[in-house]
């Protein structure tokens, strides 16, 4: 079932059911664009007295009621202990998750209250008028800490998948086309290095794994971030996170031509961070030398999604520049996703020509 039939499906039926299992009936209800690869029908439900709220539903066969409830009972479990997140709303029902069945197809129902404040997009990458980018970053790590202290202490009642049921032999071979045989290699290598790496409690627990600015919201008076879309949420290691962080920080200074000014930005920024970051949680200094290491891990992790968003929607395979770029720094082994290397381009960042699969 696709996203297009999922849409009248909802408008018909799934709506108003949804409208009575949560007490919606005063709300202004409207569906959000989806982003590229998005796996969920996602609502805005606006009512200015009590609290806009979201609604998500999930269509798509290869997840089931453990796999939401376990996600859904961590992301309880953050708001209740102090992490800035946004709280799951229970069912008229008292559940954190309702599934509706429509002619043999379940769906997957779950109600968010809307976070408070802007994504850093929809104000125009501009940060808080007065204060120092700086502090965006500290409070970026810092949220992160927070989150993954009380990981930690996590003791999950329906316990959560981990990085090796998805990243592991099997999927990669099965995903990822012949045509691409020294890929293949290059992320079988990786996974056997992961596989031996040490997953101690203070190591390795449960993550957001898409840790971002798409998926948090600034509140703009006071700088403070709640996060939310923990729907790739996992058992990983703490520092994939970190290099995620790491990674989607290149935005603030991808269009610079000197490759040293870029290094010493980056610097700075990851610093800042961890400034942050260790401002809530201990990390070893071990783990932080294996920051190029995870880095590639999120490249991985960005291929196979995209491999596996064109066999979901059951689109040709095809690598377009930014694909080609990824699967260049993996094959050639680049590190830093190539930033500092010559394979980089400040007019062009993060593309290459485009391959043949």
């Amino acid at each position: 079932m696709i996203r297009n039939q999922v849409l009248k499906i909802a408008d018909t039926h799934l709506l108003p059911t949804i409208t009575e299992l949560y007490g919606l009936d005063d709300y202004k209800i409207n569906v959000i664009e989806a982003h590229e690869g998005g796996r969920n029908l996602v609502y805005l439900c606006e009512n200015e007295d009590k609290g806009d709220k979201i609604i998500r539903i999930a269509f798509l066969p290869d997840r089931n009621t453990k796999d939401f409830l376990s996600e859904l009972e961590y992301i309880r479990y953050l708001y209740e202990n102090g992490g800035s997140v946004s709280n799951v709303v229970d069912s008229c029902n008292g559940r954190l998750l309702e599934e509706i069945i429509y002619k043999g197809h379940r769906f997957f129902i779950s109600v968010f209250e809307k976070a408070k404040g802007e994504q850093l997009a929809e104000n125009g990458y501009r940060y808080r008028k007065g204060v120092p980018l700086t502090e965006y970053f500290y409070n970026c790590g810092k949220t992160l800490g927070k989150l993954h202290a009380l990981s930690k202490g996590y003791e999950p009642v329906h316990r959560r998948y981990s990085f090796f049921d998805k990243y592991n032999a099997e999927f990669i071979n099965k995903i990822i086309p012949d045509s691409l045989p020294l890929l293949k290699e290059k992320l079988l290598e990786l996974i056997r290095t992961l596989e031996v790496m040490d997953r101690n409690s203070g190591t390795f627990g449960m993550v957001h794994f898409d840790y971002s600015d798409g998926n948090y919201m600034i509140d703009y008076e006071t700088g403070n971030i709640t996060v939310f879309d923990f729907d790739n949420a996992c058992f990983c290691w703490y520092m994939y996170d970190l290099a995620n962080v790491w990674g989607h920080g290149v935005g603030w200074v991808q269009f610079e031509a000197d490759v040293e000014k870029r290094r010493q930005f980056m610097t700075d920024y990851f610093e800042t961070v961890l400034e942050g970051y260790k401002s809530e949680t201990e990390i070893d200094d071990k783990m932080l030398e294996n920051l190029q290491l995870f880095i590639k891990v999120n490249i991985m992790e960005s291929i196979i999604d995209a491999f596996e968003v064109m066999h979901n929607n059951g689109e040709k395979l095809e690598c377009d520049e930014q694909l080609s770029y990824l699967i260049k720094c993996m094959e050639d082994e680049i590190p830093y996703e190539g930033f500092f290397h010559e394979v980089y381009s400040c007019d062009e960042p993060f593309e290459y020509e485009a391959r043949e699969i």
